[in-house]
């Protein structure tokens, strides 16, 4: 007879088996999926060569999709054996321990961790009660590192049996956005169902989310041993003991991210996160499991714990109302609602004062605290009529959720008033969304948040100056065309979010000192990348071709640059970029040796000409008269040796090819990154020709940045503030641009101050902690967690 302790494993054990079973029937609908794409990618027109690397995917995928598939699903299986690492099936690594890390390694991560943010978006809600569940019944405060349970090793396990299958990760690429939402409901149907076995095995039944909060030592409210009792305030602290999330579309923090020990700069960092709580309080927890399950990405990590705050609120809704928030139907508003929101939205709009004034296509606001008051007041009122109106208790706890969330975005003091008067018109728009999708509560990706979260991580370090002025006036017309559409719901906020999205990828880079920077940031990159590019492919082409160390160290140490500036100077298909480039190749021609006479006096004739042709590009680099002519004597010697047939030959069919590599070099460049690519600002002033005094370029400082810091890199949004700790001295600074191939970032202050800054520095900044974000968590999550404490404080108020 078992014992209660192998009872205990067994249901852990099977609860896991029944996900893998669920996940292993998924398989081949992700197949379909990314077969689908691909064979539509096909079919579209674009470049011959982007059209060749389409064909050339689909083709592999046809041939492996099988093998990827099986093997995916063996390594699935695999997850269920003992001591189980997803990056390698064998024991998991020692913590702490240095390893060299695989080639593409950290790209593959970057991959598998998007796939399973993608999940986590989804189902975090019934994951997060499965690990309770699984570490309730084996007695542990964490899953372990490899558990199938966690969205990233099933996530890693795709990406790793694509790879091995022979498909590239271009081709992942192409397929991610088919696969995921197919791999994110597949694996919610995977978690219920292993959450509905458990439950009807007995296994917590009503998960105590009070007594499994994690606290870090030090914490006013130490965490104990866990009790039998059910708490309200899993998802709510006293002011200052929440660690907060970032939530939606701003930038997050990680936990314990370092700091630089020179304190003085640390500490200031720290007050420019504003109310930062002091200890961790979530339900989702901050240490390393909640980091695995997050595909090692903070933003992921601040997203789940985001989600905790929604999800405490939808589960109250659910214990108070009942179960209309459970579900994804559509809900009908009952008419006497319907015909009083219709009454009270004119009104709420007249409450509203109009902007006065404009000029330049902008709007001038000319709307103060009181306004902002006269409108708070104004929506207190109508929600009281609309809740005599309510005929449900969904509608009315639906109708007070929503005003307590916009009484929160209306005291938000770091927004500008102007602009808060602009978000409570939506009061109206948002209640008739949560009305009829009360899932509006719980999904943190729902459109109506995200558009609300996007302006306003944007406006909260703006002055009244020009690019103000331009946000202000595009909120409103955000405002106005919602209020324009009212029955269209879900549809016009995704529209308008796609709108306002596009207004920021161009309007904060087109705004004062942004606009002449981002040009010239752009033409920096550019030229920056096609040296490193350029050499890359030159060395392919002159790897088995008899050139003499001179020249080839000419080349590619001189000459290279030389295409590059003449590339972003004068383009890639002009013709003194054509000329610069058939010199290379007339100098691989003169190098070589020249034992036929009429060769000889071809040389005698050209070298003048070539010569002088060296010394107009070193010009283009700004080289002076006495490091040319250490190139040029360089050169000319190598020349006389191959004159007299000192040299070795080039053969006239291997010269023809060179010059027609040459000649079209940037059709055979590799998308790859490049890595840290040489910038200051002498190099700037010299391949632009701007003044940059007022742009200040960040090569140093930091710390060391691991692969979770640079996923967080990338996930930054465009408009969104921060605090950068630099030389001693902060400042409050805006992400206005990136630049298309994701290698330069260009942060603005109000005074017009540039920070360039690349890739690989803006992670290392994030990681010491002298880059952060100035909002701890989106405004709707925010606006969430007030409403809670409220409600907690006096629940009655919701149904009367």
């Amino acid at each position: 007879m078992a014992s209660p302790d192998q009872h205990v494993s067994s249901l852990a054990k099977q609860a896991r088996e029944l996900f893998v079973v669920h996940v292993g029937r998924a398989l081949p609908e992700l197949v379909k999926a990314c077969e689908t794409r691909l064979a539509n990618n096909v079919d579209q027109h674009g470049p011959a060569r982007e059209m060749q690397e389409r064909r050339d995917v689909w083709v592999a995928f046809q041939k492996n999709q099988a093998a990827w598939l099986n093997n995916s699903r063996k390594a699935l299986q695999r997850t269920l054996l003992p001591r189980f690492s997803p990056s390698g099936g064998g024991p998991q690594s020692t913590p702490g321990r240095l390893e060299l890390l695989a080639e593409g390694a950290i790209d593959d991560q970057i991959m598998a961790s998007r796939l399973a943010m993608r999940v986590l978006d989804l189902s975090s809600t019934e994951l997060n009660e499965l690990r309770l569940r699984i570490q309730h019944l084996e007695k542990r405060q964490e899953l372990p590192r490899g558990d199938v349970l966690l969205p990233d090793v099933t996530a890693r396990i795709l990406v790793d049996q694509w790879l091995d299958a022979q498909m590239s990760r271009e081709g992942w690429q192409l397929v991610q956005d088919a696969l995921a939402p197919v791999l994110s409901q597949k694996m919610l149907e995977a978690y219920k169902s292993s959450n509905e076995f458990l439950v009807s095995s007995g296994v917590m039944k009503e998960i105590d989310l009070n007594a499994l909060v994690k606290r870090v030592p030090g914490s006013r409210s130490s965490g104990g041993a866990p009790s039998a009792r059910t708490g309200k305030e899993a998802d709510h602290q006293p002011p200052g003991q929440d660690h907060g999330g970032y939530g939606g579309d701003v930038g997050g923090g990680p936990s314990g991210a370092s700091r630089d020990p020179g304190g003085d700069r640390a500490g200031a960092a720290s007050q420019m996160r504003g109310a930062r709580g002091g200890v961790a309080s979530s339900v989702m927890g901050v240490h390393d499991e909640t980091r695995l399950m997050t595909g090692s990405s903070p933003l992921a990590r601040a997203r789940m714990r985001a989600q905790g705050v929604v999800g405490r609120l939808k589960r109250m809704l659910i214990d108070r109302v009942g179960g209309d928030f459970e579900s994804t139907q559509i809900i009908d508003t009952s008419p006497r609602l319907r015909q009083a929101i219709q009454h009270v939205a004119p009104a709420v709009a007249h409450d509203v004062p109009m902007s006065t004034g404009s000029g330049g296509g902008g709007v001038v606001m000319s709307l103060d605290a009181s306004h902002v008051e006269r409108a708070a007041v104004a929506l207190r009122q109508r929600t009281t009529e609309l809740k005599q109106a309510a005929s449900t208790p969904t509608e009315k706890a639906i109708i007070e959720v929503v005003a307590l969330m916009f009484q929160s975005i209306l005291a938000e003091e770091r927004i500008p008033p102007s602009v808060r008067v602009w978000f409570a018109r939506l009061q109206i728009p948002v209640l008739r969304v949560a009305l009829a999708e009360p899932e509006f509560f719980s999904a943190l990706q729902h459109p109506a948040r995200r558009l609300i979260d996007r302006m306003g991580s944007c406006v909260l370090g703006f002055e009244s100056n020009v690019s103000s002025v331009a946000l202000e006036a595009e909120i409103k017309r955000v405002v106005q065309v919602i209020e324009q559409y009212p029955e269209t719901g879900r549809r016009v906020f995704q529209l308008v979010f796609d709108e306002f999205q596009k207004f920021l990828s161009t309007y904060l880079s087109e705004q004062g000192s942004a606009s002449r920077f981002v040009s010239v940031a752009q033409q920096v990159e550019q030229k920056e990348t096609l040296s490193v590019q350029y050499t890359i492919e030159l060395r392919k082409l002159l790897d088995d071709v008899p050139v003499r160390d001179e020249i080839r160290e000419f080349l590619f140490k001189v000459w290279v640059e030389v295409l590059a500036v003449a590339s972003v100077k004068y383009g890639l298909k002009h013709e003194e970029t054509a000329s610069l480039k058939r010199v290379a190749s007339d100098l691989l021609w003169a190098a070589s040796a020249k034992p036929n006479r009429n060769d000889r006096a071809r040389v005698i004739q050209q070298l003048p000409s070539l010569l002088q042709r060296l010394r107009q590009g070193m010009g283009l680099l700004g080289f002076p008269p006495g490091l040319q002519d250490t190139y040029i004597k360089s050169v000319s010697d190598t020349l006389a040796d191959a004159f007299m047939s000192r040299t070795e030959a080039i053969s006239q069919e291997s010269l023809d090819k060179l010059s027609d590599r040459l000649a079209n070099l940037e059709d055979y460049l590799p998308e790859s990154g490049v890595g840290d690519l040489d910038l200051d600002n002498g190099s700037i002033e010299m391949i632009t020709g701007v003044d940059a005094s007022n742009i200040e370029v960040i090569r140093h400082g930091g710390s060391q940045p691991n692969e979770a810091m640079r996923a967080w890199a990338i996930e930054l949004q465009i408009g969104s503030w921060f605090g950068l700790d630099h030389n001693g001295k902060l400042n409050s600074v805006q992400l206005a641009w990136r630049s298309k191939q994701g290698q330069l970032y260009l942060f603005v202050t109000n005074g017009g101050r540039c920070f360039l800054i690349q890739a690989n520095r803006v992670a290392a900044y994030l990681q010491a902690g002298l880059l952060v974000p100035s909002e701890d968590e989106a405004l709707t999550v925010r606006a969430t967690r007030a409403a809670l404490a409220k409600l907690d404080a006096n629940p009655e108020r919701l149904l009367t």
